[in-house]
C-alpha cells in the first residue's frame, strides 16, 4: 500500500519533468531560430562586403534587434568620419602646413605645435578646453538627425538634399558603402599612426624606412 502513493508521486514528477523539458527545448529552439534569423538578416546589411562578408568575431549583434544594430552602425559611421578627418589633418600638418599667426596672446604660434599626439602638450590649456567645448557643441547640436527624417543611421542632412535625391538607389548604396569602408580604413590608419608615434617617434613607418623623417 505504501508503494502505490510513491508510484503515483513518481509518475507525476516524471510527467512534470517531461513537460518542463519539452517547454525548455521548444524555447531554446525558438530562441536559436530567432538568433539565426537575425544574423541572416544582418548578413545582407550594408558593410557585409568582400572579402570578409559578414564579420562579427565578438558577436556584438548576436541576439540583438534591428534597433541595436542601427545604433552600432551609427556609432561606426561617426567614428569613421572622425577618423577620416584625423588622418587628413595628420597628413596635412605633417607636410608642414599650419594656420598663420599665434594660438594665444602669449605668442605661441601655430607653426610651433608639433604633429600628432606630441602636439597636445604644445596647446595651451585654454585652447584644449575650447577644442573640447567645440566638439561637445557639434555632438549635441549639429552632428545629429535633428529633423528625424534621416533615411539611414548617420544621415545628418536635416532637411537639406545636396543632390542626394537625384541619385539612384544603387548609387546611394555604393556611396554609403564607400564612406563606410573609408571610415573603417581611417580608424585603423589613425590608430596605427598613434601607436607608431609612441613606439618609435615616427608615425609613418614607410617614410622612416625610406629615410624620410616626418617628425
Amino acid at each position: 500500500f505504501f508503494f502505490l502513493p510513491y508510484l503515483a508521486f513518481t509518475m507525476k514528477t516524471t510527467l512534470l519533468s517531461i513537460i518542463v523539458a519539452g517547454a525548455a527545448a521548444f524555447s531554446s529552439t525558438k530562441s536559436a531560430s530567432k538568433s539565426s534569423s537575425l544574423l541572416a538578416s544582418y548578413e545582407n546589411e550594408l558593410g557585409a562586403q568582400r572579402p570578409l562578408g559578414f564579420w562579427d568575431p565578438l558577436s556584438l549583434v548576436r541576439n540583438e534587434d534591428q534597433e541595436r544594430f542601427d545604433r552600432l552602425r551609427y556609432v561606426e559611421l561617426k567614428h569613421g568620419r572622425i577618423a577620416m578627418l584625423a588622418v587628413a589633418g595628420h597628413i596635412w600638418t605633417t607636410a608642414g602646413n599650419r594656420l598663420p599667426g599665434d594660438i594665444d596672446y602669449s605668442g605661441t604660434s601655430f607653426a610651433s605645435i608639433k604633429v600628432g599626439l606630441a602636439g597636445i602638450s604644445d596647446i595651451p590649456q585654454a585652447g584644449l578646453v575650447q577644442i573640447i567645448a567645440f566638439i561637445g557643441f557639434l555632438e549635441l547640436f549639429v552632428m545629429k538627425d535633428r529633423t528625424g527624417d534621416g533615411e539611414f543611421p548617420g544621415d545628418f542632412r536635416n532637411g537639406g538634399d545636396y543632390g542626394w535625391g537625384k541619385l539612384s538607389d544603387e548609387v546611394k548604396m555604393e556611396k554609403r558603402a564607400i564612406e563606410l569602408n573609408n571610415g573603417r580604413a581611417a580608424q585603423m590608419g589613425i590608430l596605427g599612426l598613434m601607436v607608431h608615434e609612441q613606439l618609435t617617434g615616427e608615425p609613418y613607418v614607410i617614410n622612416s624606412l625610406l629615410g624620410y623623417h616626418t617628425v
